[in-house]
């Protein structure tokens, strides 16, 4: 059975990567479902197990214990910021079994199954556009069942035990985004169970866990304009031709002035793209909506003469100087990198600079707070974006 159902897992991370909408932004706040298998090991005292079933006058030889299973999760969750998510779900942590000998002459065989409820919070650090480290902890309801068969001088005391318990879970693990719409972890968890005998234990799992967002909704880049719009150099007009010298009786050298053209105005545009439509949340990776921007944008520059085009990425003051400057970086460079290779932009015209959280649009007065909520990320969103600014002359 575990392994049809690792089948249909492998079988659902297929579909996901190829069916997976790449478009939809990086929201800071949304549902998403998963489900979850692996390896699981109880860390339960057999030999306290069989005791607990012994009669009067019946003593073990000693106890044996298989405690490896695998164990299986489904849970749903809703990311509230981009560090932290509120998660439950369903969870069976497998079976572990135990065998005695007895004196007298007897045996003493036993399996328990624990399975139950789980609400985690979750806490996520991004290392990368795509790497994260997670971190969990939370209360977990679970049940376990027993039952237990003797023969000879062995009759267990409980044949069928059974017991609840609210306990607490916790676990670490790393998650790696293939895409907005699938993501995949790597989590080793801890439970704390009650063997339903009056004996408590831990049993750990590691788990391989599929997640599909939902509830994410496609959002156009918005473009910020400022300074005059870019219009194309008009050519200089031709110097006035020199009028003929009139005819004089005697030679006469005439001085002819030609008037000289005014220097070329310098003409700029500016344009200013959300950083979170165009890559996604701590992402550098040009989204669909981003290349949909860049292409409004160089359509209107095609067939205009243009000087430079300078592209200035930049973020928001959460994170540390040097994480913000290497991601500003990132995503200027990106976007240079389209208008060259799919745009044919002259790359000699183009520089890409990462300017960091250092020239930030919001005021700190507007913006209160040092620690990340989704208030004060809500707040900064004007802060990461991605400037193009356009250089010309009449």
């Amino acid at each position: 059975m575990s392994k049809i159902l690792s089948l249909h897992l492998l079988s659902l991370a297929c579909l996901a990567v190829t069916a997976a909408n790449p478009a939809l932004a990086q929201d800071s706040n949304y549902q998403y479902f998963g489900l979850s298998a692996g390896p699981s090991q109880a860390k339960t005292d057999g030999q306290a197990i069989v005791d607990s079933q012994l009669p009067a006058g019946v003593t073990s030889n000693g106890a044996t214990a298989d405690r490896r299973d695998t164990a299986y999760r489904a849970f749903l969750g809703y990311q509230m910021t981009p560090f932290w998510a509120l998660e439950g779900g369903y969870f069976r942590l497998g079976e572990m079994s135990v065998a005695s000998t007895t004196t007298p002459a007897g045996s003493l065989k036993g399996r328990l199954r624990s399975d139950g409820l789980n609400l985690d919070l979750v806490g996520s650090l991004p290392l990368s556009d795509h790497w994260s480290v997670l971190g969990r902890v939370g209360a977990q309801y679970a049940r376990t069942r027993g039952e237990f068969v003797g023969s000879g001088a062995t009759t267990p005391l409980n044949p069928s035990p059974s017991g609840k318990a609210t306990n607490y879970k916790a676990g670490l693990g790393l998650q790696y985004a293939f895409s907005p719409g699938f993501l995949m972890r790597l989590e080793a968890e801890r439970y704390r169970i009650d063997d339903s005998m009056g004996h408590e234990g831990n049993a750990d799992a590691v788990l391989v866990s599929l997640v599909f967002p939902f509830g994410r909704a496609p959002t156009s880049a918005p473009i910020r304009t400022s300074g005059s719009p870019y219009v194309a150099p008009v050519p200089a007009p031709a110097p006035a031709a020199a009028p003929a010298p009139t005819p004089q009786p005697a030679p006469v050298v005439v001085a002819v002035l030609v008037p000289t053209p005014a220097a070329a105005p310098v003409v700029r545009q500016r344009l200013s793209f959300s950083a979170e439509s165009m890559f996604g949340f701590d992402l550098s990776a040009v989204q669909p909506e981003g290349r949909g921007a860049l292409d409004a944008f160089a359509d209107k520059l095609a067939g205009t003469r243009f000087d430079q085009i300078t592209v200035e990425g930049h973020t928001d003051r959460l994170g540390t100087n040097a994480y913000n400057q290497q991601l500003s970086q990132r995503r200027a460079d990106a976007v240079k990198s389209y208008l060259v290779t799919e745009r044919k932009v002259d790359p000699a015209k183009i520089t890409a600079k990462g300017m960091g959280e250092g020239s930030p649009v919001t005021a700190t007065a507007d913006c209160k707070g040092k620690a990340p909520s989704a208030k004060l990320i809500a707040c900064l969103q004007p802060d990461r974006r991605v400037d193009i600014e356009v250089t010309g002359s009449r």
